[in-house]
């Protein structure tokens, strides 16, 4: 069995065709098309198209004017950009601790968090909906009313989820999507930032692109002959051959999620009984843009000899308290998020994507339940 990476991309010619238009200027401008396709397929009145998912999440902070002292509370099990977005402020990102089964925030915790910060300054949550299983919204909504907060959902992991039939970002404050995944050399990225709110829109599109306003651009994309800067501004606008790139993808997701669902059902039925090893908890919707399993002895031993078999692994996610920057900016200690702490001792992300073939994944579970079964 040849080496099985972690995530590999799926690419045809949908993507091939709609670059080609954009390489011969043939045809819409893919930028406009992609947000009218967004918009169309979340349910959302607007969709802000941007460079990355960091851009977006970022642009997302400005669109809510935070400002220096500001607090915006976020899950401690999350990826290190959504923090990270809220730190290029000088404001302050309150962590909460998580729900030892879906990995999302605990709302006991957010709860108390809440409580406790209850401040003029205190100005958001920043959800994240981790592997793609979707937060408890209506109490994460409930409880920002109470506070009299924006909610902010970090949907990376979670484009095409939804919630009581409702696909996430269509009735959101801001919601942060992306189309390129973690890895360093990724053959395009895209991001999208999506509202209901006219105001925050107005606000992300202008800051987007330097703030800056004009008496119009040619079809080519020609800045007018007169323009004006209005505020400080961003380079966060994404390019047409990205565009065309996230189009095609977009196209498919319904697909892709369709597939990992039955890659996760596999893993589902031959884990079951493996010795060691759980499999997901599913409380809510989920779409397993990761599949996370949780080994009770040696993970990193456990990861280690699936890596010898040829089996790229990742840990989703390394709890941001235990992040250099983080842990000495905050004085943060080991033990100040138990149960974050207890699952990522323990968690270990599977290959899942659409180009898994059936042949694969039953070898995975095959090389998993050997290395389960000499444990001791």
């Amino acid at each position: 069995m040849k080496d099985i990476p972690f995530y590999k991309p799926s690419v045809d010619n949908a993507e091939r065709k709609l670059i080609n238009e954009v390489l011969d200027f043939n045809g819409s401008c893919k930028i406009e098309e992609l947000e009218d396709d967004f918009s169309k397929y979340i349910g959302c009145d607007y969709s802000i198209s941007t460079c990355n998912a960091t851009a977006a999440m970022h642009l997302a902070m400005c669109a809510l004017d935070l400002k220096r002292g500001d607090k915006i509370i976020c899950s401690v099990n999350s990826f290190p950009s959504v923090a990270e977005v809220v730190r290029h402020f000088d404001a302050e990102p309150i962590f909460v601790d998580i729900d030892k089964d879906d990995f999302n925030m605990d709302m006991n915790e957010l709860e108390k968090v809440l409580d406790k910060s209850n401040h003029k300054k205190l100005k958001a949550i920043f959800v994240t909906h981790v592997a793609g299983q979707v937060a408890n919204l209506d109490k994460i909504y409930e409880l920002a009313n109470i506070y009299g907060v924006k909610v902010v959902e970090d949907a990376t992991q979670a484009l095409g989820a939804t919630y009581k039939g409702k696909k996430i970002g269509s009735s959101s404050d801001i919601t942060a999507f992306r189309f390129s995944p973690q890895m360093k050399n990724a053959i395009a990225s895209a991001g999208v930032m999506t509202t209901n709110d006219e105001e925050l829109m107005q606000r992300a599109k202008l800051l987007r692109t330097h703030a800056l306003i004009s008496d119009g651009w040619d079809r080519f994309g020609n800045l007018g002959y007169v323009y004006d800067v209005v505020d400080i501004g961003l380079k966060y606008d994404l390019n047409e051959l990205n565009a065309a790139f996230s189009i095609a993808q977009l196209k498919k997701n319904d697909l892709f999620i369709k597939r990992r669902l039955e890659i996760a059902a596999i893993y589902d039925e031959e884990l079951a009984n493996c010795p060691h090893v759980s499999t997901p908890i599913k409380k809510y919707d989920h779409i397993y843009n990761e599949y996370i399993i949780k080994i009770d002895k040696n993970r990193d031993s456990f990861a280690k000899e699936l890596s010898q078999n040829g089996i790229f692994t990742s840990l989703h996610f390394i709890p941001l308290h235990l992040l250099s920057y983080y842990k000495h900016k905050y004085n943060l200690r080991v033990n100040d998020f138990p149960i974050a702490l207890t699952n990522y001792q323990q968690i270990l992300s599977l290959p899942i994507y659409t180009g898994l073939t059936n042949k694969e994944v039953y070898y995975i579970c095959e090389q998993i339940k050997e290395i389960a079964k000499n444990r001791v």
